[in-house]
């Protein structure tokens, strides 16, 4: 019989070594802490839609008869209509809690112990995590200073390394920037499944969208998610595009009833909208490019050209030389008075704020903070 105290030695070495992912905090937590009403609280350090769910989605939400009732397991009707919405075949397309599923899912089916998957940081946290849950190598070949990828190395790591799989978010996070498409096309040449993360397309230049590439190349997956675009990030409703033969055994994997009724149901309605979200991110876009005049006038605040919903911005010095731990102080500051942007205690970044993009009111209070700061 196993004992309690030897527990311990059951679990994975690599997962008892593995560093937790941090999420952010929910706004109920924060307000605690901070001691202050949930409702002054500014957020803007998760890239959330400012203005919420389309009101269709929230009349579907309250007119929904079945949620005692187990989800459709294979998502039907809302995979008909992400079909029509994005011009693919329905059988390329699978839905997950989050694109952060799909994500799990693809390594899942792909990794061996110890085989690799190609990074290009700084870029979302969710590959390296998900690399090392799975028992994967994560090899790394850093973004230029300017973000953009280093394609000569990254082609010399794949011959290299030999990885299965290359994650490349466009636009990145948490830089903003888009690689262009005759870049992916690039990338696609190489031996290797390459993860082509959208979950910011809705806020760029239709240049980027890499979906069309899917009818030339097998070895191409598209993520996206209703997070940022459709505000549903609490309801964890995500998919990815990819040739049925890889799409058939994700669905021998996934968990039965992964993405709940709620979710499926406001996904549907927010893709049959044609009024408020269209209106969001024609504001969010707005909205974006004013913040970075703004932040750009204060003279200690350098924001990078972004084509997401959030601006990154280096945090300066008198001299105009990079400042880590005044960036530091800002976030503390700004933390403080109820206003949250994202700080990151990294190397490569241990010098920059980012700053999701919000309504005109929660930015009149964060540029108010920020020139109090001087």
């Amino acid at each position: 019989m196993t004992r309690l105290a030897d527990v311990p030695n059951l679990i994975r070495p690599d997962i008892a070594d593995l560093e937790a992912y941090t999420p952010i905090l929910p706004l109920d937590v924060l307000a605690e802490r901070l001691h202050l009403p949930v409702e002054s609280l500014v957020k803007l350090d998760a890239n959330e839609n400012p203005y919420g769910p389309a009101p269709a989605a929230l009349a579907a939400l309250a007119h929904e008869a079945h949620y005692a009732i187990y989800p459709d397991p294979e998502h039907t009707a809302l995979r008909r209509a992400l079909s029509d919405f994005i011009g693919q075949p329905i059988e390329r397309i699978l839905c997950g809690a989050g694109a952060d599923e799909v994500i799990d899912l693809l390594l899942r089916v792909i990794l061996q112990p110890g085989d690799c998957v190609l990074d290009c940081p700084p870029t979302f946290g969710m590959y390296a995590f998900d690399t090392a849950i799975n028992a994967g190598n994560r090899i790394v070949v850093p973004r230029r200073a300017d973000f953009s990828l280093d394609l000569p190395a990254i082609g010399q790591a794949v011959a290299t390394h030999h990885p299965k799989v290359l994650f490349i978010a466009s636009p990145n996070n948490p830089s903003g920037n888009a690689t262009p498409l005759a870049e992916i096309i690039q990338l696609l040449q190489l031996p290797v499944l390459v993860v082509v993360d959208q979950a910011y397309i809705e806020f760029t230049d239709p240049m980027y969208d890499a979906l069309d590439l899917l009818g030339q190349h097998e070895n191409l997956v598209v993520l996206r998610t209703f997070s940022k675009w459709a505000g549903l990030a609490g309801l964890r409703i995500g998919y990815g595009v990819m040739h049925a033969q890889l799409a058939t055994h994700l669905w021998k994997i996934k968990q039965p009833y992964n993405v709940n009724q709620a979710a499926l149901v406001a996904a549907l309605a927010a893709l049959h909208d044609s009024e408020h979200l269209p209106q969001s991110i024609a504001a969010i876009v707005a909205e974006r490019e004013r913040l970075i005049a703004a932040v750009q006038s204060l003279g200690w605040l350098q924001p990078y050209p972004t084509q997401a919903n959030f601006v990154l911005c280096r945090v300066t010095d008198a001299a105009g030389q990079p400042a880590p731990a005044r960036a530091a102080q800002t976030y503390q500051h700004l933390q403080q008075q109820g206003i949250l942007v994202r700080y990151y205690r990294k190397p490569d970044l241990n010098d920059c704020i980012r700053i999701s993009v919000g309504t005109p009111a929660q930015h009149e209070r964060l540029l108010a903070a920020l020139r109090a700061m001087g």
